[in-house]
């Protein structure tokens, strides 16, 4: 069930009466049966796969800490089955194409038989979340939860089960387990989360697909600077589309008293990569660095291995992300960086760290600059035509006065209208972004004076409904990861 959709809207004050209105004993299995249907809503087969890895991961978390002579078999068997529910679903015609051309290059005739498998959605999701608590477990971080049904409600929780945040145990399953009493101004944060979640999604997102889209799905023909805006605008577009959506789970989740991780941070803020995942997808680079990094050696045993380390997570974080090698390029590209900075970091160790108003912009530039980069091979269908783009955006600096043309012509390109909406929402957007770097810009609306901040609330709703594209409710990208 798509957050943007009527059927949701309707599905969502439901399930929030009902919650409210039944006693507390009664709620994890209204939330249960609630998360099973909008799951259901795409493909009801698909729910027996949850229900399969809640039981293993169930399982295999109780006889771990039950026997403690079998805990690493337990934990390698438990490994075994959720990876290789996600390698057959989601690698494993990539591996066989891969395969089929390796064999292709060294003259062996090989073809690998290619599947009809469907990608059920959310699966990289729920299945590091389980992965997570399976982990902890075993590392003895926490006691494995008991009861199934509320085990299994920390697996499906509707509001983050198909795109995240990726919950830790002890922070999501002590919260759906205590007795949640309302509190008004938690429900009314809330409320501005998702309202701020659906302009992103659909407003800022939706305009800014038009540009990414109108070059990428044809990116043979891109030209100088409609290459770059292009790719400017699919670094915006994926931040709110998957901003957006983060914002609206976290603020129906706390529509039910329980608080979610926040999972971005201003990220086009960042003065570096490093910066930039630290408030890109937080869930996601902190579930690598507990589980991957720090497991690998961190960057406790040596500089070289710090490098090397940075390499494996990100080349895994861009397989996490897609079973293509341009979403491995992705990955790798952010390892590069990062790797970068901690060469020229380690070799300017005494200089200053503290840089002024016009090196924080050249920083803020650079960042956005690297991150466009790699978000072209993320955003295209193949390396060539990733290349293609990089190549036009590039080489049409040659000629400043056409390449601004070429971006303005894309711009325009839908009317003057509809590109005045797009860069006055992308202006909001960043007034927003600014705000909460100063202050929770959410909290701070809420300290207004009721007179001022209902005003407020009624022009942006009002904004909100008139900017919407007369589109098909569009799914959140990361829905295919």
């Amino acid at each position: 069930m798509l957050f943007n959709s009527l059927k949701f809207m309707v599905f969502l004050p439901a399930v929030l009466v009902l919650y409210w209105a039944l006693p507390h004993r009664f709620r994890k299995y209204l939330l249960l049966a609630a998360s099973y249907y909008f799951y259901m809503c795409w493909k009801p087969e698909f729910i027996v796969l949850i229900l399969f890895s809640t039981a293993v991961n169930y399982f295999c978390a109780l006889c771990i800490r039950r026997y403690p002579g079998a805990k690493k078999p337990m934990l390698i068997a438990d490994l075994i089955v959720n990876f290789g529910l996600l390698f057959f679903f989601k690698y494993l015609n990539f591996f066989g194409e891969t395969l089929t051309a390796l064999c292709r290059a060294v003259g062996i005739p090989f073809t690998a038989p290619a599947l009809d498998i469907i990608l059920p959605v959310g699966i990289s999701f729920y299945t590091f979340q389980t992965l997570s608590y399976t982990i902890d477990v075993y590392r003895g971080k926490m006691e494995p939860e008991r009861d199934f049904i509320t085990f299994a409600l920390f697996v499906s929780y509707f509001p983050q089960l198909v795109a995240g945040p990726i919950e830790r145990a002890d922070n999501l399953l002590p919260q759906l387990k205590k007795e949640q009493v309302f509190r008004y101004d938690q429900a009314a944060h809330g409320v501005r989360l998702m309202v701020w979640g659906f302009f992103k999604k659909c407003v800022c997102a939706a305009y800014l697909s038009r540009l990414a889209d109108a070059v990428y799905n044809d990116a043979s023909y891109a030209s100088g600077g409609a290459a770059a805006l292009a790719t400017a605008a699919f670094a915006l577009q994926i931040y709110c589309d998957f901003g957006g959506y983060s914002d609206i789970a976290r603020g129906c989740s706390e529509m039910m008293g329980v608080e979610l991780m926040v999972n971005f941070k201003a990220p086009y803020f960042a003065l570096s990569m490093r910066d930039f995942w630290k408030r890109w997808h937080i869930s996601l680079t902190s579930w690598f660095r507990e589980y991957v990094y720090f497991p690998l050696g961190g960057s406790r045993r040596g500089f070289a291995r710090t490098l090397r380390n940075t390499l494996i997570v990100f080349a895994l974080s861009g397989l996490w992300h897609g079973a293509s090698w341009t979403f491995v390029v992705w990955g790798l590209l952010h390892a590069l960086y990062l790797c970068a900075e901690l060469i020229w970091n380690r070799l300017r160790r005494n200089a200053p760290k503290a840089p002024g108003p016009c090196c924080k912009a050249l920083l803020l530039l650079k960042t956005f600059v690297l991150a466009c980069i790699a978000w072209t091979f993320f955003r295209a269908d193949t390396m060539a035509d990733a290349l293609a783009v990089l190549g036009a955006a590039f080489a049409g600096l040659r000629h400043p006065l056409t390449w601004m043309q070429d971006a303005w012509h894309l711009l325009t390109a839908g009317g003057t209208l509809t590109a005045a909406i797009t860069v006055f929402s992308v202006l909001v957007l960043l007034l927003g972004d600014l705000l909460d770097e100063k202050n929770d810009a959410m909290a701070a609306v809420g300290r207004l004076r009721p007179a001022a901040r209902y005003a407020l609330y009624v022009v942006f709703l009002l904004g909100i409904l008139l900017l919407i594209p007369k589109t098909t409710a569009a799914p959140f990208i990361y829905f295919q990861f």
